[in-house]
């Protein structure tokens, strides 16, 4: 009798960790996505390429921009040239882009421009508002523009694009283009 009661105790506690654990399984939550960069090629510009990944990283949950460690291939490459900022994606979260040395000399803030082309890749396109607040407004904000950070329907939207990693964003091609 009392051998059976300690096997009805011991199954009873079983069941009850099992229960703890299926319950606590269900209120598990997606892991981040994280995507490495690789700015060894961004030049004089790899501070600014690791300050727009941070304004993403403040801003967004479901996604992390990180530099690539040794060894790891990145899914996202930057370079810098004498041209307009622009970026190449391949899908959702990769990609490339390049640091435009046009818009910086005309004045665009650097930061901005970097975060910008991480939006991107992170699925947004350029939206042309005009307004500053607006980081995917890219080139059609004034000039003057210092805000560097997504707003928070941009984050929003980001978010939910990596809530999943099965969503899939076509191949595109943004090109940062001179106020009119």
């Amino acid at each position: 009798m009392v051998l059976r009661r300690r096997l009805l105790s011991l199954a009873l506690i079983a069941a009850a960790l099992v229960g703890v654990q299926l319950a606590s399984a269900g209120v598990a939550q997606a892991a981040v996505r994280v995507l490495y960069y690789d700015a060894s090629q961004a030049q004089e510009f790899v501070a600014v390429v690791r300050q727009g990944a941070q304004n993403w990283n403040s801003r967004v949950t479901n996604v992390r921009l990180e530099p690539v460690p040794a060894g790891r291939t990145p899914n996202i490459r930057v370079y810098a040239d004498n041209g307009w900022p622009r970026t190449y994606t391949t899908s959702l979260g990769n990609g490339y882009w390049y640091m435009g040395r046009e818009a910086v000399n005309d004045g665009y803030y650097q930061p901005r421009i970097s975060t910008h082309e991480f939006g991107h890749i992170l699925g947004l396109p350029d939206r042309r508002t005009g307004l500053c607040a607006d980081l995917m407004s890219g080139s059609s904000a004034p000039v003057s523009c210092t805000n560097a950070f997504p707003n928070s329907t941009e984050a929003a939207t980001v978010n939910n694009r990596f809530r999943s990693v099965s969503r899939s964003v076509p191949a595109q091609t943004y090109v940062w283009q001179p106020a009119a």
